[in-house]
């Protein structure tokens, strides 16, 4: 039986990112805010295991801290229905009515590497998922939540093959 990559990527990234794991045993492999919408599409699939790279892991604990930021009350998105931030994120009601409603039951074996600058998923909502479900975590000093830098990227391949190992 021949084994299938589903590679998720993140916002603004492409299929390609993923061209280097094309030869791999990987069920799944998200990225960002990939990582969410894998879990809410596959959470009643038969996944043998995951691999999540900075992972938005509570999509609701996100839109709240972005709204938070944008000094937005859940009132004005409400009443506006849609607001674009200042810092270039469209906030949506609709969605975050649809995240509150669609709570999100994973229990696939997963591997997460996560950076520790992250700066849209805090430290505290990933040790929060990880002791909460079957999920083992890696965490990069100095990373940021896009692996994008030659040493970013050379700490992600090896944490791929260690972690598929």
């Amino acid at each position: 039986m021949k084994k299938v990559i589903l590679y998720v990527h993140g916002k603004g990234g492409s299929h390609l990112e993923a061209e280097q794991y094309k030869n791999d045993s990987i069920y799944v492999l998200a990225n960002s805010i990939g990582a969410y919408f894998a879990m809410h599409t596959l959470q009643d699939c038969e996944i043998e295991k995951a691999f999540f790279i900075s992972p938005v892991l509570d999509m609701e604990r996100l839109i709240l801290d972005m709204m938070s930021w944008g000094n937005i009350s859940e009132e004005d998105l409400c009443e506006k229905g849609e607001i674009v931030t200042d810092f270039g994120e469209t906030l949506s009601w609709e969605f975050l009515c649809f995240v509150k409603e669609n709570p999100i039951t994973w229990n696939v074996p997963t591997e997460i590497l996560y950076a520790e600058n992250d700066n849209l998923v805090s430290r505290q909502t990933v040790d929060g998922f990880v002791g909460s479900h079957n999920a083992r975590l890696t965490v990069m000093e100095k990373g940021e939540h896009w692996f994008h830098t030659e040493e970013q990227l050379g700490f992600l391949d090896a944490w791929m093959k260690k972690a598929m190992g």
